[in-house]
């Protein structure tokens, strides 16, 4: 009986000294300290070997030195620990972006948003690769589910605007611009986007009344 209240009492005290290693880890890379982080995580790795959040922390210090080999390595062990991991995939997506390898950074951010549709970091990666590869649809789905759970967030507002006009949807175009200039109304970029998307539509009614 005391043998498995001991071991019950050292379980937790694993998994407590884990949990702080971790978080830990991640205010070290946070500040750039990732000699410290390294360590962390793999104090963290030895405690707890089936958890995926230290390798994930380790492919982020690899990704930060520029270890592109590295960081696979690690974002691919998070992976085979656990298949729903949303930040090893977007590590991975990180690492093929890297290499220009834009196919499958598009692909690895997809799935990382089919775990996680509130990662910023992937939406916005998806939205680069998707202007490498002119393929638009699917970002466009992503950051209006995005929008949804945060409305007002101008990160994700220009580039969906900037997509609606890339689709020919103006008018949505011009109602987001003109909604995140009511917000940030010294947002150079969005002025002119608004500008330039004003200028379209004027165009495509002139055509439209000289042609009906």
């Amino acid at each position: 009986m005391d043998i498995t209240h001991n071991d019950t009492e050292q379980q937790q005290d694993s998994t407590q000294d884990y949990g702080a290693l971790q978080e830990l880890g991640d205010c070290y890379t946070s500040v750039g300290n990732y000699t410290e982080a390294h360590k962390c995580y793999e104090k963290a790795a030895g405690l707890e070997p089936d958890e995926p959040g230290p390798y994930v922390g380790l492919g982020v210090i690899a990704l930060q030195r520029d270890q592109l080999e590295d960081a696979e390595i690690a974002f691919r062990v998070a992976c085979r620990l656990d298949a729903d991991c949303s930040k090893a995939y977007t590590g991975l997506a990180m690492v093929a972006q890297q290499r220009r390898d834009y196919k499958q950074a598009f692909e690895m951010y997809l799935k990382c948003l089919e775990l996680d549709v509130d990662n910023l970091i992937a939406l916005l990666g998806l939205f680069q690769t998707s202007c490498r590869m002119g393929s638009f649809a699917k970002v466009i789905h992503y950051l209006q589910l995005y929008l949804n759970m945060h409305p007002g967030d101008t990160s994700v507002m220009f580039p969906l605007a900037a997509l609606y006009l890339k689709d020919d949807k103006l008018e949505e175009a011009q109602k987001i611009l003109s909604d995140l200039l009511t917000m940030d109304p010294d947002n150079k970029d969005a002025a002119n986007l608004l500008e330039e998307v004003e200028h379209s539509l004027n165009k495509a009614k002139q055509a439209g009344v000289q042609t009906g």
